[in-house]
């Protein structure tokens, strides 16, 4: 085969786990060359929190917080699927809190820890105060140059309007209207609005914030690096030689273009999220494209072409699940995360009936919906029904409580359901009214003393979170008594697959028997994940693409930089 071009190492795809693994890699003085397929660059991380889960790190230990790597073991083994090796879960618990220190001392990315309980903070080796989970500070976009265009755009539900970028601290600071959120909000949007030129040729802001700071910071390290980032180049084959990774074949500018590596390629081009046939035949929990929150460039390409060449698989039926909104016209599902925690609002199914914790953790509730559909066929959609009050003080998925209904974009008042009493609202959403009057009166009976005997809502530290820290006695308790009453329509979704090529703890990527692939490394959702079918933490997703893609990239550069 005759190349077109030959550098030391590859990296197919732009999230985070990519663009670390390439700049460990130049760090270590290799010549490095990204490959993305789309027109945007960040992937699936750019749109996200861009929190990463780091057990024992500097930053923890700075906040006060001493962690034990042992407890963090326990905590991921018990809550990880069986066939995850104990390899996988010691290399990235024992190289998270390092992977972050070289960060920090190599990039503009700025990390702190935070007092965010763990998922199942009560398990064994959980952490109730937290401190595990970690969020990047703010980055002037302005660093990046004409890159800042060509970067992907956070999710619509990880901005506001679709376009303003904000921190967890703005988002808590206008979630409770608290002191000066109305200045600070008009003061970001004037910063935007007022951002000319730039404001005529893109809708980016320059005020970069959670995935957009993480990824936006590891772009301007990588330029300062000059490790080039081509776009529009998708992957078509993984070339070997003698059952070694020698190079790929990509698409540039229509035409195939081969890529030969001394050292080895790095995949980090996320799951199948958009890739229908793909979930129907691995992951047919979570069927539907639509309603998954990746990118729609993540279609699985890469896990084929390792497939291709031999690469084993696991856990394909796995997704990092969660509850969605879907506004029809948009390409992806909208995480719900802090709504179902706030006093005054539950989820009943399409029999008007509760079957869930609602404030339990975004993966555990998409899980358990997605099985309720399946067995009963009644959760998908279900509904997320709240009062009055609750429409006019928090958020609701795309229903802001700043916005009188009648300002609401066209496609959110075709899916928003509305009564004056609980009756009239269950007509509208097709449910048996009485049913749903006597669920609301049997929740408001406890909920007006802080308790729910059903499903224990609000009992766990993870529950309080992000519950109504002023409302007592449980923050995440009101009985649902103000009409007039709402209901939006939530489903089974998740923010991406995470079954993939099976990895061992050095990232390589290995056979059916277990037999790494020489120079084949996989990365983030385009391996299958450490933590099986679980989500421990907040970050459980990048924190675990970066540590791999940092491992991955001292591994094939033989250096430990």
């Amino acid at each position: 085969m005759s190349w077109n071009k030959e550098v030391d190492v590859v990296v197919v795809g732009s999230g985070a786990g990519g663009l670390l693994s390439a700049l460990v890699a130049a760090k270590n003085h290799a010549e490095v060359l990204v490959v993305e397929k789309d027109r945007l660059w960040g992937g699936t991380s750019a749109t996200s929190g861009g929190g990463i889960w780091i057990p024992g790190s500097d930053q923890a230990k700075a906040a006060g917080f001493e962690d034990n790597l042992d407890d963090a073991f326990t905590y991921v083994r018990a809550l990880s699927a069986d066939n995850v090796p104990d390899e996988n879960i010691r290399a990235y618990v024992d190289n998270a809190a390092i992977m972050l220190r070289w960060v920090t001392a190599n990039t503009p990315v700025v990390y702190t820890a935070q007092p965010y309980p763990d998922y199942h903070a009560e398990n064994p080796g959980g952490s109730v105060t937290g401190y595990r989970t970690h969020l990047p500070e703010m980055l002037d976009g302005t660093l990046l140059g004409d890159d800042l265009k060509t970067q992907r755009l956070p999710s619509p539900a990880a901005s506001l309007f679709g376009y303003l970028n904000w921190t967890f601290a703005e988002t808590y600071q206008l979630l409770y209207r608290g002191k000066g959120w109305l200045t600070g909000l008009m003061r970001n949007m004037a910063k935007y609005w007022l951002d000319w030129p730039l404001r005529f040729t893109s809708k980016k802001d320059r005020r970069l914030t959670l995935g957009n700071a993480l990824t936006g910071g590891l772009r301007v390290a990588l330029n300062q690096a000059g490790v080039p980032v081509w776009l529009k180049t998708p992957m078509q084959e993984i070339v070997t030689e003698g059952g070694k990774v020698i190079g790929i074949v990509v698409e540039k500018d229509g035409k195939p273009y081969r890529i030969r590596t001394r050292k080895g390629v790095v995949l980090a081009a996320g799951g199948f999220d958009k890739n229908q046939q793909m979930r129907e035949a691995h992951a047919p929990l979570y069927a539907k494209t639509h309603l998954s929150g990746g990118v729609t460039s993540n279609t699985g390409d890469s896990i084929r072409a390792g497939q291709a060449i031999g690469a084993a698989t696991m856990n394909m039926q796995s997704a990092w699940a969660a509850p969605v909104f879907y506004v029809p016209g948009e390409d992806r599902g909208r995480l719900c995360t802090i709504e179902r925690a706030l006093p005054g609002c539950i989820m009943v199914n399409q029999k008007g009936q509760r079957y869930l914790n609602e404030a339990a953790s975004y993966h555990i509730v998409g899980q358990q919906m997605a099985r309720r559909e399946r067995e009963h066929r009644d959760a998908s959609p279900s509904w997320m029904v709240f009062d009055h009050r609750y429409r006019h003080q928090f958020p609701m998925g795309p229903l802001l409580p700043m916005v009188p209904d009648w300002l609401q974009a066209g496609a959110v008042k075709t899916i928003l359901k509305k009564g004056r009493t609980i009756a009239e609202l269950a007509q509208q959403m097709g449910v048996n009214p009485a049913t749903l009057e006597a669920q609301i009166a049997r929740f408001n009976t406890h909920a007006a003393k802080g308790e729910d005997p059903e499903f224990h809502r609000g009992e766990a530290a993870y529950d309080k979170m992000y519950g109504d820290y002023r409302h007592q006695p449980n923050p995440c308790l009101r009985p649902l008594t103000e009409g007039p009453f709402y209901a939006l329509p939530i489903y089974p979704g998740d923010i991406g697959t995470n079954g993939g090529l099976r990895t061992n703890g050095r990232a390589q990527v290995v056979d059916d028997v277990d037999q790494p692939i020489a120079g084949l490394y996989a990365v983030g959702n385009n391996a299958a994940s450490a933590m099986g079918e679980s989500y421990p933490g907040a970050g459980v997703t990048i924190g675990p693409a970066m540590t791999f893609g940092f491992i991955a990239a001292r591994d094939l550069t033989g250096a430990n930089g």
